[in-house]
């Protein structure tokens, strides 16, 4: 299930935001310039993505993963298809809300990590780290390849390429191989202690599991403390991901040239991913996610002191090394907080939780270029809020065993 997480991540997240920098110029192109208004399109996706969440959390406890992810894949194939046809902004606004946002939430990172956390409970934090890696090595792949495709057929025809291969490949992989618990193939979790009673006639039933809601999970001291750390990890991580090759592009460089670094800083993240999942198996999330933050810290600060392609390369790469701890960290520290049976819906309640400060990062860097013509005051902006980030986790309280 490792391997089919690992595959349908690489679809689901990197396809699309890892690739989006790539098109970020060329769409604003065709769409009158405005960098603001190209970055409202992603800022749409997670408001989309924030509102289904916690709906997709309690489908993937209750459904089939397989049929759930498999719809958010045919939705995600859809939308790539209709991303290739739009022909103004509204209609680029409207594909993304209603089949990318859906899609990317349906099949995404909250579904695989669902997927991982059912067959996993003492190697939690690795077997999550090694499916994310799909992200971070479709971002190795994919800039360089969305760049091709832009500059040789265009961008319209890189959505169609994408839609062609998530309907082909990534769909019937859901159909055929995901398999939702290693109970409905007479398998345990890996250590689990599954929490069940036996009835009369000798049979084991999984013992019912409360449904958390939302109001009750904001009392939880914790649940805030994660709330506020990601939230504002994501709003930096994702702003500086969606404008580091506009950046580039914007001192000089070509969009290959732009798009390697990024490959780079992806790259980083897949040992980031390895690295991460197998120290939050070890050490106190507290820890782990403190060398999160400081390797964001340091390789947002290279890349905001320095126009050269060498140094910028170094930041980024010490930066996507970070970026590869968040995915699998996010995961870890709600299963261990929180446990397997509540995972879903756990994780599902936090995306609208998060949203209000995820959400600003990308819009914010966009309208800080438009009215000043470069990004200076947003990274630097960037730069306190993971101090702010750093301060949260410090205040998270390490729970006491979750029996699940």
């Amino acid at each position: 299930m490792v391997l089919v997480a690992f595959c349908i991540d690489f679809v689901a997240v990197g396809f699309f935001f890892y690739s989006y920098g790539v098109f970020f110029k060329a769409i604003a192109a065709d769409f009158g310039g405005s960098r603001l208004g190209v970055a409202i399109g992603l800022t749409i996706t997670s408001t989309v993505g924030a509102i289904v969440a916690p709906y997709v959390g309690r489908a993937l406890d209750k459904f089939p993963l397989r049929n759930v992810m498999g719809v958010g894949a045919l939705f995600m194939a859809v939308g790539f298809l209709g991303l290739s046809f739009v022909q103004n902004e509204l209609q680029f606004y409207l594909v993304l809300g209603l089949f990318i946002g859906f899609g990317a939430s349906s099949m995404g990172n909250l579904a695989t990590s669902k997927l991982v956390a059912n067959w996993f409970d003492r190697r939690r934090g690795t077997a999550l780290g090694i499916a994310a890696a799909g992200v971070s090595l479709s971002g190795v792949v994919m800039p360089y390849i969305s760049a091709e495709l832009i500059e040789n057929f265009g961008w319209r025809q890189g959505f169609l390429a994408y839609s062609a291969f998530t309907f082909f490949v990534v769909v019937p992989l859901i159909f055929r191989l995901v398999i939702s618990r290693p109970e409905d193939v007479g398998m345990r979790p890996d250590g689990a202690i599954v929490s069940a009673k036996t009835t009369d006639a000798g049979e084991t039933v999984q013992a019912p599991v409360a449904k958390p809601r939302m109001l009750e999970l904001f009392k939880d001291h914790n649940f805030r403390m994660i709330v506020l750390t990601f939230s504002l990890v994501f709003c930096c991580m994702s702003a500086t991901l969606t404008h580091m090759i506009p950046r580039l592009t914007d001192f000089g460089y070509t969009l290959v040239e732009a798009s390697l670094v990024m490959s780079m800083c992806a790259g980083f993240g897949v040992v980031g991913k390895l690295s991460f999942g197998w120290l939050s198996d070890r050490f106190s999330v507290r820890k782990v996610m403190a060398v999160v933050i400081t390797a964001q810290f340091s390789g947002q600060f290279l890349m905001y002191e320095s126009l050269d392609y060498f140094t910028f390369a170094i930041g980024a790469c010490l930066f996507g090394y970070g970026v590869g701890g968040v995915v699998p960290m996010h995961g870890a520290v709600v299963g261990k907080t929180f446990g397997r049976d509540r995972f879903g819906a756990v994780l599902g309640l936090m995306r609208p939780a998060m949203f209000p400060i995820q959400i600003l990062g990308v819009p914010f860097a966009g309208w800080i270029f438009d009215v000043t013509g470069s990004y200076d005051m947003a990274f630097q902006v960037f730069l306190g809020l993971y101090l702010f980030a750093a301060l949260a986790i410090a205040f998270y309280r390490q729970p006491a065993k979750i029996v699940t």
